[in-house]
């Protein structure tokens, strides 16, 4: 009888993990519809291109090396242990020690978990370099980024080994639950150094130092990435709780799920009552990327805040995330998307709001493990910029930046029909 609750558990712990694998899946439409929409038409082919082949590049190079790195797993070349074999070293344990309602993965559910979160952090770079970018340049980047950069980083975290042998993350009370730091965070950080190199859009800023309005072509299309995002978050946090067959398990995705939603709603809110004192209009592009900070501000501890702490932490991120893209703006780093204010900025506050309701963990290992991160992925991802501007080039010619790279990289247009005669 104990060896058939073991095996129905074990079941159902790796169903629900590859479920919110898929709903993390999904957010990759969520991305690609936020993204399109939140750039002009001319540019919409060629940012969809970018996020189906990024996510295509992720999973296999995940599969061929980033794995191994990370989790120390080889899957490409020695296979993946079989369900049956996980499940009796399950039943191995369990007599030896006992039952303990714990839950034994087998290497593909794992796999399949974490091969979904590397494209969500390499998604993260797309928006920020949009319309002005090599479409080549930015998906031989997405090979050493999800194959080595993030990684290495993601194996001295989740996997808790040493900073290159000379200090340990998790023995410094540091500690991230489900990415804002290791996934959102070092996104924000790979786009950042790539925006640097890349320099903004032509007419974004005026000589006097103003700032122009380039305006997304399709607001519908960005609100329903949002929705599509929200939406995969639950799977993206929820599924961290990595379980669900026991009751403390099942109780904790509850309130993961509580709070993650409570957590969008606040950074929803605030984001748009900021953007109504500040520009005397309820700003839709500030309420989306508001939902998303605040997503991104609890994902680095959904399970344990109230929710109405997630709720305020939530909006904590709302407001932030406004102040971060005015002043990026006033820095002249040019963001379509706003996804260096989303997802950086937020996944600093993320971290840093750690250690006010998990006091198992240290704002000093928060702050270090940030810096580890950020200084980690900027550094490398800034080589990989520099290498590629100076062999290939990074950024399209004004030409085609004017006429949109649509055309230029992809040879057609997303909106053939509304396209005007030359």
């Amino acid at each position: 009888m104990e060896n058939q609750i073991l095996e129905l558990q074990y079941a159902m712990d790796t169903f629900y993990f590859l479920v919110c694998g898929a709903l993390v899946m999904w957010m990759a439409a969520g991305f690609a519809m936020l993204e399109a929409g939140l750039v002009r038409s001319k540019n919409t082919t060629e940012i969809l291109t970018k996020n189906v082949a990024l996510f295509a590049i992720s999973c296999i190079m995940y599969l061929v090396c980033g794995y191994m790195i990370m989790y120390d797993g080889a899957f490409m070349l020695s296979g993946i242990a079989g369900g049956d074999t996980v499940v009796a070293d399950a039943l191995a344990a369990s007599a030896e020690e006992g039952f303990d309602g714990g839950a034994v993965y087998a290497g593909a559910s794992d796999f399949f978990f974490q091969v979904v979160f590397v494209a969500t952090a390499m998604s993260i770079v797309s928006g920020a370099v949009a319309e002005r970018m090599k479409l080549w340049s930015f998906l031989i980047f997405a090979v050493f980024m999800t194959g080595f950069i993030y990684p290495m980083e993601g194996s001295w975290t989740w996997n808790g080994a040493d900073v290159f042998g000379l200090y340990n993350l998790g023995e410094l009370g540091f500690s991230d639950f489900a990415g804002s730091g290791i996934v959102h965070m070092a996104g924000a950080a790979a786009a950042l150094s790539g925006v640097l190199l890349l320099g903004s859009r032509k007419g974004k800023y005026a000589a006097d130092g103003s700032v122009k309005a380039i305006p997304g072509a399709n607001l519908p299309l960005a609100t329903l990435g949002t929705f599509i995002l929200w939406m995969g978050w639950f799977g993206f946090n929820g599924g961290s709780v990595l379980k669900l067959g026991d009751i403390a398990s099942s109780n904790s995705v509850a309130m993961v799920f509580l709070n993650t939603n409570a957590a969008a709603a606040g950074g929803l809110v605030a984001a748009l009552i900021l953007a109504r004192i500040l520009f005397g209009k309820a700003d839709l592009t500030m309420a989306l990327n508001g939902a998303l900070a605040g997503l991104v501000a609890i994902t680095a501890e959904p399970s344990t805040p109230t929710p109405a702490l997630a709720t305020l932490f939530g909006a904590f991120g709302g407001v932030l995330v406004v102040f971060s893209i005015l002043a990026l703006d006033k820095l002249k780093i040019d963001d379509p998307v706003g996804a260096i204010s989303v997802h950086g900025s937020c996944g600093l506050l993320g971290l840093l709001l750690v250690p006010l309701t998990n006091d198992g963990v240290s704002f000093s290992g928060q702050i270090i493990g940030a810096i580890t991160i950020f200084g980690w992925v900027f550094v490398t991802s800034g080589i990989v910029w520099f290498a590629l501007k100076a062999i290939m080039g990074i950024r399209v010619t004004e030409e085609e930046e004017a006429e949109g790279v649509d055309l230029s990289e992809c040879g057609m247009e997303a909106y053939p029909e509304f396209a005007t005669a030359k």
